[in-house]
C-alpha cells in the first residue's frame, strides 16, 4: 500500500525533497529545479498543513488532485490550500530538467492579518490541478518578479515591516492571479461554450427525464461532476459568462419546470412543491412569488 506522506511544517517538505532548510520557518521560495524526490517511487502521495502556489514548467510526473490530473508540459500556476491531497506519479522517460517556482506559505505567517480570512474566499485554491491558470510570457513575468520580491524580502534583515512587506505581496500576486484567471475565462471562448452548452443539456436532463420526484433537484455538486470540473469552477464560469452562479441556474430552471407543470397539468400547487423537494408548499410558493412577481396560483390563474 503506497504511503502518504504528511507534512506539518516548510522544513519537514524541504527534508523530503532534498533541499536546504528553509530560511525562514513559515515562508519560503523553492527554485523547483533543485527539487529532487526522494527514493524510486514513481508514485507519491502527500497532504501538506500549509498553502503553496506552484509555477512549473516542464515537469516529468503527472499532478493528481482530487479526482483530476494535469501532465505540466508548458507553464501553468497552481494553488494548493492546507490539507488538500496531492498525488504525483513521476515519469521517468521524460528527460527534460523541470523549472519554475514554489512558493509555500504556511497559515500561522497569516495570522492576525486580513489575508488570513480573505485568502480562503479565492476560488482558485478550490479548484483541481488540470484547471490551473495558463500563463502568457507577460503574466508569468508579472508573477516572478513578485515571488521574487517576496524572497528578497525574507532573505533580508528581518524587522517590524518585513512581515506586512511580504503579506502585501502576497495579496498582490492572488490579486494579479485573479485578474489573469477571469481573463482566462474570457479568452477560452471555445472550451469555456462548450461546457456552458454541456451545462445547460446536463441542467435540462435532470428536469425533462421525467423521474425528477425520484431524483430530486440536482446539486451543484452533482452538476459539476458530470461535466468533470470542479463546482468552484463552474461557478466562477457560470459567474463571468452569464452573472448568476450555479445555484441561481438550478433555481431559474426550477422555477420553469413549475410554471410548465402549472399552465399545462392538473397537479396541484402541493404536488408541485413536493415534486420540487419542498417539505412545505408555503415555502415553494414564496420563492416562487420572489422570483416571478407572483404566487403560483396567480401564475395558473393567468392561463384560465
Amino acid at each position: 500500500m503506497e504511503k502518504t506522506f504528511r507534512f506539518n511544517s516548510l522544513s519537514e517538505f524541504h527534508s523530503f525533497c532534498n533541499l536546504p532548510q528553509p530560511e525562514h520557518p513559515l515562508i519560503s521560495l523553492i527554485d523547483y529545479s533543485k527539487v529532487v524526490y526522494p527514493g524510486d517511487d514513481r508514485v507519491i502521495k502527500w497532504v501538506q498543513r500549509f498553502y503553496s502556489i506552484g509555477l512549473k514548467r516542464n515537469v516529468n510526473a503527472k499532478f493528481n488532485y482530487g479526482q483530476q490530473s494535469y501532465d505540466f508540459d508548458s507553464g501553468v500556476l497552481t494553488f494548493v490550500s492546507p490539507l488538500q491531497f496531492l498525488k504525483i506519479e513521476i515519469n521517468p522517460e521524460i528527460e527534460v530538467a523541470p523549472t519554475g517556482w514554489l512558493l509555500l506559505v504556511h497559515p500561522d505567517f497569516l495570522w492576525n492579518h486580513p489575508l488570513a480570512k480573505k485568502i480562503k474566499t479565492y476560488d482558485f485554491f478550490k479548484y483541481a490541478v488540470n484547471e490551473a491558470l495558463f500563463l502568457s510570457g507577460r503574466e508569468e513575468k508579472v508573477m516572478v518578479d513578485i515571488l521574487l520580491k517576496i524572497e528578497q524580502e525574507y532573505q533580508s534583515n528581518i524587522d517590524k515591516f518585513s512581515q506586512e512587506v511580504i503579506l502585501a505581496q502576497i495579496e498582490l500576486l492572488l490579486i494579479y492571479a485573479e485578474r489573469f484567471y477571469e481573463r482566462q475565462f474570457i479568452t477560452r471562448k471555445k472550451s469555456n461554450h462548450e461546457i456552458l452548452t454541456r451545462f445547460e443539456q446536463v441542467i435540462s436532463d435532470h428536469f425533462e427525464c421525467g423521474n425528477l420526484l425520484e431524483n430530486g433537484i440536482p446539486t451543484v455538486t452533482a452538476i459539476a461532476g458530470k461535466l468533470n470540473i470542479s463546482p468552484n469552477y463552474l461557478g466562477s464560469l457560470l459567474r463571468i459568462h452569464t452573472g448568476q452562479n450555479t445555484k441561481q441556474h438550478i433555481q431559474s430552471k426550477m422555477m420553469d419546470y413549475a410554471k410548465e407543470c402549472l399552465s399545462t397539468t392538473d397537479k396541484s400547487i402541493s404536488e408541485i412543491a413536493y415534486e420540487l423537494g419542498f417539505e412545505h408548499p408555503q415555502s415553494f410558493s414564496k420563492l416562487f412569488k420572489k422570483k416571478n412577481n407572483q404566487t403560483p396560483f396567480e401564475f395558473r390563474q393567468s392561463f384560465l
